[in-house]
């Protein structure tokens, strides 16, 4: 019996919920396979997806967003040993405690949903026949460059936040080491993250950074890169429609989703 020939994976974008190539046809060759090389073009078809998807995922109750990232944490728990053994640049062991940590981000995250709203919102005094209250919204539509390492960490650890918040993400993923964070749009696909709501492009950072960041439907820049040769360039495209750039270093949760929300004040009258 003749053995059958193994099916090579043929690695796309993650677009509006679907799996598409680059419209420029072009690659870039990565560990052995060919990788899409993103357009201008992808660009604006995932701030599109992302703006159309924004509203309804805003919308949805803490709880609800609670709920899919735990899903999504979920998923990504099944196939961690699949995730472990692809990556590239590391150990087993590491790659394997990397993947851990990412389920975990996306679990603290999760939780964190219907929690950041009462610690970051509340009733201002007024000394006045009326009272106000500040609640935080969603920014909106962010832009995440990825770090190139860690690949899958670095990618879950910008993700979650913005997701967590009620934003939609157009993410470029780590230009080094793509696969894996290629592969998470299809945990995306199977855990109920609305399409639009997580994009994912690759590509090369120096076609992608002006097309994306000074794109007028995106409403806040997260810079992980820690390429100080792009920073100003970013700072420049973000002053132009007044984007929000956030370079977060730390792991402080509150300030990862301030960062990324608004606070919406209201006046309301009391008495007669």
């Amino acid at each position: 019996m003749s053995r059958r020939a193994v099916v090579a994976k043929t690695y796309k974008l993650y677009l509006g919920g679907s799996f598409v190539r680059s419209e420029s046809g072009r690659t870039d060759p990565v560990a052995g396979v060919n990788v899409p090389r993103s357009s201008r073009k992808d660009v604006r078809d995932a701030v599109k997806a992302a703006r159309a998807a924004q509203a309804g995922w805003a919308r949805k109750t803490a709880y609800n967003r609670g709920q899919v990232l735990y899903r999504f944490a979920e998923a990504l728990e099944s196939r961690s040993d699949e995730f472990a053994r692809a990556a590239q640049d590391t150990s087993l062991a590491n790659a394997r405690a990397e993947v851990g940590a990412a389920v975990d981000l996306l679990v603290h995250y999760a939780g964190w949903t219907d929690k950041f709203a009462a610690l970051m919102g509340g009733i201002n005094p007024v000394a006045l026949p009326y009272l106000s209250f500040s609640v935080p919204e969603p920014t909106g539509v962010v832009a995440v460059l990825a770090p190139d390492e860690p690949d899958l960490l670095g990618l879950v650890r910008e993700v979650a936040p913005a997701l967590a918040a009620g934003n939609t993400v157009v993410a470029v993923v780590s230009r080094r080491y793509p696969l894996r964070a290629l592969d998470l749009g299809e945990v995306a696909g199977v855990s109920d993250v609305p399409g639009g709501a997580l994009n994912l492009l690759c590509g090369r950072i120096d076609e992608l950074l002006t097309p994306l960041c000074g794109h007028r439907d995106v409403n806040a820049i997260v810079d992980a890169t820690g390429e100080a040769e792009h920073a100003v360039t970013i700072d420049e495209l973000a002053a132009e429609t007044v984007k929000r750039v956030s370079r977060q270093a730390g792991e402080d949760t509150l300030a990862r989703l301030e960062a990324l929300t608004e606070l919406k004040t209201a006046w309301h009258p009391v008495g007669s």
